[in-house]
């Protein structure tokens, strides 16, 4: 069974638009959860809404939203009061704006989305053309989209078969670097520090390729839940010792360098032996 989209409506670039569903690229459903429970019946727990001044719990059909205008004092925001608010982004992604990928800060990047196309073929023709239009790769569209009651700038980009769309955060959302960084003393860095230091990043060259990420504490933390379900003891590990400060920041530069080893050096000399074995 196909998941239910997270968001249905129009895509727009100028006079051509097409209907378009939106689903979350990401999930937690594969990651560890617990629930609490009461650890003397083994129950699950459930909460409950509690009016602060009262002390008594609150059914369903009392719970609503408020907004605070002064300490303790709330107005009331209903359902469909928010539906009032009609900005044309509630149904319509319009393109905006097209810019350039690298100008987009990362900090800005938010959460990201699946665009396919929803609806008939007339409609699957426009959202193609719309997306054959931006493989440029370099560039992005940006656009405006509303979900969950809230409005949201969306970076989009050709991806795949379809379209990937990325909720971007507004400014007052993103933390200045400056009040974290403003104490960073800027020392003159050594030149020669510099070159060892590149040098060992060099020896670890790579490309991006996310099936090698493995969720080392996930893993371990599933492992626990089995061992404990088999009714297994629980001890924590020694503790480790903590590494030393650096006393010579040459001499541990020079010592990663002599233990660096470029990456499929240690293959290449485990297959030479084959190699000459074949020859012989």
């Amino acid at each position: 069974m196909a998941p239910r989209p997270y968001w249905r409506g129009y895509l727009r670039l100028s006079l051509v638009t097409c209907p378009v569903l939106l689903y979350p690229a990401i999930t937690q459903a594969e990651k560890t959860h617990f629930h609490q429970i009461n650890k003397r019946t083994g129950h699950r727990l459930r909460q409950q809404m509690i009016d602060e001044k009262t002390g008594k719990p609150v059914d369903k059909d009392n719970k609503g939203r408020g907004y605070e205008l002064s300490k303790g004092k709330y107005v009331e925001i209903d359902e469909e009061e928010l539906e009032a608010i009609q900005l044309e982004a509630t149904h319509t992604i319009d393109i905006d704006t097209v810019v350039p990928k690298d100008e987009i800060d990362q900090r800005y990047l938010d959460r990201p989305y699946y665009i396919v196309p929803a609806g008939e073929k007339v409609g699957e023709e426009a959202f193609a053309v719309i997306r054959d239009a931006m493989q440029d790769k370099d560039r992005v569209a940006l656009a405006r989209i509303v979900i969950a009651h809230r409005e949201h700038v969306i970076a989009i980009e050709a991806f795949d078969k379809g379209m990937l769309g990325t909720t971007l955060r507004y400014p007052y959302e993103v933390r200045a670097s400056k009040e974290y960084f403003s104490d960073i003393r800027t020392p003159r860095a050594p030149r020669d520090a510099v070159k060892l230091a590149e040098h060992i990043l060099d020896g670890k060259a790579g490309h991006f390729a996310p099936e090698r990420f493995k969720d080392e504490y996930e893993n371990a933390l599933k492992a626990l839940v089995r061992r404990k379900a088999k009714g297994q003891t629980i001890e924590a590990p020694e503790e480790q010792p903590q590494p030393s400060n650096v006393i010579n920041l040459m001499d541990a530069l020079r010592q990663s360098v002599k233990g660096a080893r470029p990456r499929g050096a240690a293959k290449r000399r485990r297959r030479a032996p084959a190699r000459r074995k074949k020859a012989a």
